[in-house]
């Protein structure tokens, strides 16, 4: 099926700036463009990420993507033609905790970044973002035009730099941004290169992962009275690997038709409770996962699962779209993490 929007070709894609690059998600991501032969820098100020994840191949800078002038001298030094922002704070708890740490950093550095993105004349901005922007959700899909009702400080500090960055388009028609709103982001580098490697994990297969691998003594449950047919938090997990194809697809958007804000869901478009997570994982690797209950946290809606367009918009295919699939990423990167360690 031919894509709605128009897309540049991937042999056409400029040298791309990942920040966050140290991370999870973004490492993917300058994996994808690495692998495509496109140039990619990486920048990163290693405050939560792992400079072991920066791929081969990627140019790597140490510092913030909010330092504007430091930005400024990448995109000059490398001939930075488009930016994939993935640099944030991403814990629902912190963010309660710390408001103005998550409204500083995802909020005011997101706008400093793509201020800098602009006087250079930077094309194509893609922003990590987020199912929490929806808020509770009220336990059905979510479409891309559900209302934007945060329940968190997370939520709304990503809320605000959706908006912030769609009035940038709207003042500079030679810019497009794209702002995919992620649901639970799972699983592995299918080869390994990388995975998750949190020094504070809160992601529920990482930690279920490291109860399998000796690394904690128990799972434990957030909350048994959701109200979800198993009484736990459902879902929408979706792969890694799928996720970095899509931000590729949605640069490609971008740098095609200047001037536009895209804002979509990304996800599989079904859930998976807790418990069905727990069981994958027992299943995978042919032990039982000891657990535990406990209240719920602030902040947590009981389900998120995706109604998405990227599929029809960008001709995205999923090729890990399969619970068993993402956990077993999950747990091998794990493994052999744990090996190398």
């Amino acid at each position: 099926m031919t894509p709605l929007l128009p897309l540049i070709a991937e042999a056409d894609l400029p040298p791309v700036l990942v920040t966050g690059g140290a991370g999870y998600i973004g490492s993917h991501a300058a994996l994808a463009l690495l692998d495509r032969g496109v140039r990619t820098v990486v920048l990163d100020d290693l405050s939560t990420g792992t400079r072991a994840l920066v791929p081969d191949g990627a140019v790597f800078v140490a510092g913030r993507a909010g330092d504007a002038a430091l930005v400024r001298q990448i995109i000059r030094d490398h001939g930075i033609g488009a930016i994939l922002h993935f640099a944030a704070r991403i814990s629902v708890a912190e963010s309660v905790a710390d408001p103005a740490l998550y409204y500083r950093e995802n909020f005011g550095e997101t706008l400093g970044l793509a201020q800098a993105a602009l006087a250079e004349r930077v094309g194509a901005f893609v922003l990590s973002s987020t199912a929490a922007v929806y808020g509770n959700g009220g336990g059905v899909p979510l479409a891309e035009t559900a209302p934007v009702a945060p329940i968190n400080p997370y939520g709304w500090s990503k809320a605000f730099a959706e908006r912030a960055l769609a009035d940038l388009v709207a003042a500079n028609r030679g810019f497009s941004v794209a702002c995919p709103r992620y649901f639970n982001v799972a699983g592995a580098d299918p080869a390994l290169r990388s995975g998750q490697a949190s020094r504070h994990p809160h992601h529920l297969i990482e930690l279920a992962c490291h109860v399998l691998t000796g690394q904690r003594d128990r799972f434990t449950i957030f909350g048994r009275d959701w109200p979800t047919p198993d009484g736990t938090g459902v879902r929408d997990y979706v792969h890694v690997s799928d996720l970095a194809e899509a931000h590729i697809l949605l640069l490609r958007a971008c740098l095609a038709d200047p001037g536009q804000f895209h804002g979509l869901n990304l996800g599989y478009g079904r859930g998976a409770s807790v418990l069905e997570v727990l069981a994958a994982l027992e299943r995978v690797a042919g032990q039982a996962i000891p657990r535990a209950d406990g209240p719920r946290r602030a902040g947590d809606p009981a389900v998120l699962v995706a109604q998405s367009n990227a599929g029809a918009l960008l001709g995205w295919r999923p090729r890990f779209d399969d619970l068993d699939v993402m956990v077993g990423h999950a747990l091998a990167w794990e493994q052999r993490r744990l090996q190398q360690s």
